[in-house]
């Protein structure tokens, strides 16, 4: 396996230690980041939304820890309709209020940027899934489609390996060091797209924002909480639901998608054989989503 390098060559493309001959010889880098706002919610915490698109159906996106807009966004490139991205309290330039912080209160910023913009539908991605989860034990019937990325807990935390990971990058953020942030952050790349021009861009989008915006301190007790105190409460979701696991995922163990595909009344389970499928099946994984939410 090549070792990772930090910075990335000059012109974002691999050396002697890249791909062959026929790869991309240079790196893209990321199109700007689109202008977002600050929406003013009824528990009084500001976030951090981006809404694109026209029309109807209405679908919410909410991002997994650590991560955010630019890493959402993908998975909404093809459902039609209104897409509502957002930053949860402590991401971006969303708020960071006084802690500790639970799911319900991500449940609370995801619900409230839900009614905001009339959201019929929803997708969260590991962290935001168990946000969503938290949601619907309170309020069972809220969308009228769901989509469930990576799971990564329910009715038991996370356990040691996330919150290591999260206490790293919390680390690596605060002191400002990039190439720090960038080996921490490099974990999330499959080791195939490691010192690619891909792996450069995507690097460079993610240390821009989190050197830029931060994370909070309170997003570090997360891991060690469960969303639900009953996997058993999401029996009252009826709407059609889409859970997507992934083999080898060690931050999101498939017996969890497992789990919460048998929960729910109306699940379809979608099983990936290897991890990095944003990387590996992005095109089968898009339109995946989209058709099933788009029907």
């Amino acid at each position: 396996m090549r070792a990772f390098r930090w910075p990335p060559p000059p012109d974002g493309g691999p050396r002697t230690w890249g791909p062959g001959p026929g790869a991309p010889r240079t790196g893209r880098p990321p199109l700007p980041d689109p202008e977002t706002e600050l929406i003013a919610t009824p528990h009084g915490v500001r976030l951090e939304r981006l809404v694109t698109g026209v029309g109807d159906p209405v679908t919410v996106f909410a991002h997994g820890l650590a991560n955010g807009i630019a890493t959402t966004r993908p998975f909404g490139s093809g459902v039609t309709g209104r897409r509502i991205f957002f930053q949860f309290r402590g991401h971006g330039r969303s708020d960071a209020p006084d802690g500790p912080w639970s799911y319900l209160d991500l449940a609370r910023d995801l619900r409230a940027i839900a009614d905001l913009g009339g959201a019929t539908r929803a997708f969260g991605a590991s962290l935001g899934a168990g946000a969503l989860c938290r949601l619907l034990a309170e309020s069972p019937q809220r969308f009228e489609r769901l989509v469930f990325f990576l799971p990564a807990a329910l009715d038991r935390p996370r356990g040691p390996v996330a919150r290591a990971r999260l206490t790293e990058l919390l680390s690596a953020v605060e002191s400002g060091d990039a190439s720090a942030v960038a080996e921490a952050v490099s974990t999330e790349l499959p080791p195939a797209v490691r010192n690619t021009p891909a792996g450069w861009a995507y690097l460079r989008q993610r240390l821009d924002h989190l050197l830029r915006d931060g994370l909070a301190a309170g997003l570090v007790d997360l891991p060690e909480q469960a969303p639900l105190p009953d996997v058993g409460v999401l029996a009252r979701v009826t709407a059609p639901a889409l859970v997507i696991a992934a083999e080898g995922d060690d931050l999101h163990p498939v017996e969890v998608a497992e789990q919460l595909a048998a929960a729910l009344p109306r699940a379809t389970l979608h099983r990936y054989d290897r991890p990095g499928v944003l990387w590996t099946e992005r095109a089968d994984l898009r339109g995946r989503i989209s058709d099933f939410l788009n029907g």
